[in-house]
């Protein structure tokens, strides 16, 4: 039975994950999960792309908006407010319910990789869920308007600062977290979701060990372009690659992944591309479920051509 490693941001990530487990047996996925977006705020831990993934294979995310709770209510951000306490990012009654817990966890000195996989278990994802480290890695953009962390340019500031620049704080001294290193050694098939490449896929890479055991991985490393037609789907993908100077084509992406990549999937509207690499085609928006299964599916059947 095929043993597939994700490397993943938020929400497109997310969806294909998703897809995923609706076209193979869910503990054979193993996602290695961005976490460079991690901050604090009223004193409590939040992990965006983890729990983003959570509540996507739990059932209870919010499909619409594809992050945060489904049915979410906001009395707590409310009343907060009203206090003159900070409401430019958003925290849901029920949402509220992870960050304080893994606050306290982190608290009782239990690790970020032991949280996420009891909270997993609480809701019966089988999948495993990985944070890339249980050591702190923070994103930042060099910006215009100076060097801001990245829920201040990505929520607070909606990516409107011209970037120049990103680094993640903390990550020449991280260390992979426990399982990492094995899932991708020990895949058959690796794939990175069509997850930000310079913010979510980058913070990954950046651990030291991760990208040199995807070079020296034995299963074909395939990888989901985030471009359609030239554009990104969702997000400042398209923005960041104008201004940090690379041309919006597949090739861009294919080159930004050398190395590490064995294979590009990307859109059909962009079959007549030459990425410079081997790749396959088909209708990579994921707009429903069905969706989300087929580009799975096409991921899956490429690796496969790869491996044989």
């Amino acid at each position: 039975m095929s043993r597939v490693t994700v490397l993943t941001g938020g929400v497109g990530g997310a969806k294909l994950v998703l897809g995923l487990c609706h076209i193979m047996p869910p503990e054979r996925i193993t996602a290695i999960v961005n976490t460079g977006d991690d901050f604090s705020l009223l004193g409590l831990a939040i992990s965006p792309d983890l729990d983003t993934l959570l509540y996507t294979l739990s059932g209870k995310g919010d499909t619409e908006k594809g992050w945060g709770r489904g049915n979410e209510t906001w009395t707590f951000m409310e009343a907060a407010a009203s206090l003159g306490g900070p409401n430019w990012f958003q925290l849901g009654d029920g949402d509220l319910a992870l960050h304080v817990l893994r606050t306290e966890a982190l608290r009782r000195g239990e690790t970020l990789s032991v949280i996420t996989a009891n909270f997993a278990g609480a809701w019966g994802v089988a999948t495993k869920m990985l944070p890339m480290s249980d050591d702190l890695v923070a994103t930042k953009i060099t910006t215009d308007e100076g060097e801001l962390d990245f829920q201040t340019y990505f929520v607070a500031r909606r990516c409107v600062p011209r970037a120049s620049a990103i680094h993640f704080a903390g990550a020449s001294a991280a260390q992979p977290a426990p399982g990492v290193l094995e899932a991708i050694m020990g895949a058959d098939t690796i794939l990175i979701a069509p997850s930000n490449p310079y913010l979510s896929v980058d913070p990954i890479l950046a651990v030291p060990g991760i990208a040199k055991a995807l070079r020296a991985a034995k299963a074909p490393v395939v990888a989901i372009s985030p471009l359609i037609g030239g554009q990104s789907v969702k997000g400042p993908t398209a923005k960041l690659m104008r201004e940090l100077g690379h041309p919006l084509t597949n090739e861009a992406i294919a080159a930004h992944y050398a190395g590490i990549i064995d294979g590009l999937l990307i859109d059909e509207q962009d079959q007549a591309q030459n990425p410079g690499i081997l790749f396959a085609c088909t209708d990579t928006l994921m707009r429903d479920l069905g969706d989300r299964r087929r580009v799975a599916a096409a991921a899956m059947a490429f690796a496969r051509t790869l491996k044989a």
